[in-house]
């Protein structure tokens, strides 16, 4: 048999980095000291999960795939990497699915990664931990082409004995796997938006796309998760506070199965290693029925926004 694609031993490194970066994030929250230092103010936190799991993840990577550009939120040193950090595993499963025929060509030296460690960090410093995922989004040509979730503290709820986490992941051209997808109640508009990122204009947007419900959590990657198991019909958030690292893995994921996701405006996201990593005029994405919301969306919102 041939050896595998680039991309499905890039994505099965990515599955087996993420589970290592899960049991990271589990390790420094039972041991108690959180390490939480403010970056921007106090809705921009950063803690030692964040820093070990980023280190992991990048040096882990770039090890294997010394071509490739990473790209993760956290600015921290690469060199002094310790190995107990690194993971050199990969999922079987994943490098035994046959690639999609427009991506096996592809060389390292042509994919960007972009790393969130712990996406949802406000909410795993209060105790909110079904918010938080790990982040590795895989793009090409500018493109989010494949992308890796972890939710550490999945199924956390579920008392003592249970099994914690899961990893949900996905490529464009072949599907996206580790959950069941679901589609939100037909007829009902329930929106997901920002939990500690609220402004007069995010509320301005929800309010006009007059949902039925509104559900407000951490998290880019948790987000997506409500769309494509049928928590939430659209993500709404207009503001500029998300970055490519937020929207990378969480889109290749959501595009795999169908969905849709643009800034405020209808632009899609670009992720060559040049361009900047803000977000800045907002998010809005949907499994379904995306041109309802974005016809919705109104002038005032788009116009506070600038790409």
């Amino acid at each position: 048999m041939a050896s595998p694609a680039l991309l499905m031993r890039v994505v099965a490194s990515a599955y087996s980095v993420a589970e290592k970066a899960a049991t990271i994030v589990r390790n420094v929250m039972s041991a108690g000291d959180l390490g939480i230092v403010e970056k921007a103010g106090p809705n921009d936190l950063q803690t030692e999960a964040d820093r070990l799991v980023q280190m992991s993840i990048c040096a882990s990577l770039a090890r294997k795939f010394p071509k490739v550009t990473i790209i993760g939120e956290e600015e921290l040193p690469t060199d002094d990497v310790t190995e107990d950090l690194i993971e050199d595993g990969h999922c079987e499963e994943i490098l035994k699915k046959p690639c999609p025929a427009q991506y096996t060509g592809i060389k390292e030296e042509e994919l960007v990664i972009w790393v969130d460690p712990l996406d949802g960090t406000k909410e795993y410093t209060e105790g909110l931990l079904d918010h938080v995922t790990v982040l590795i989004g895989i793009a090409y040509g500018g493109k989010a082409i494949a992308g890796v979730i972890n939710q550490p503290y999945y199924n956390y709820e579920a008392g003592a004995n249970a099994v914690l986490g899961r990893t949900i992941w996905g490529v464009l051209g072949m599907g996206a796997f580790g959950f069941q997808l679901t589609e939100a109640p037909a007829g009902k508009h329930i929106v997901v938006t920002t939990r500690s990122h609220s402004s007069a204009l995010v509320n301005e947007c929800i309010t006009a796309l007059n949902p039925d419900q509104v559900i407000r959590v951490g998290g880019a990657g948790n987000k997506i998760i409500q769309l494509i198991e049928g928590k939430a019909s659209a993500y709404v958030f207009a503001s500029p506070g998300c970055k490519k690292w937020d929207t990378c893995a969480p889109e290749a994921i959501l595009h795999a199965v169908g969905g849709k996701i643009t800034d405020i405006r209808g632009n899609s996201f670009q992720y060559n290693k040049e361009v900047k990593h803000m977000n800045s005029a907002g998010v809005l994405a949907t499994l379904r029925n995306y041109d309802y919301y974005a016809s919705r969306i109104p002038n005032t919102v788009k116009e506070s926004l600038v790409p």
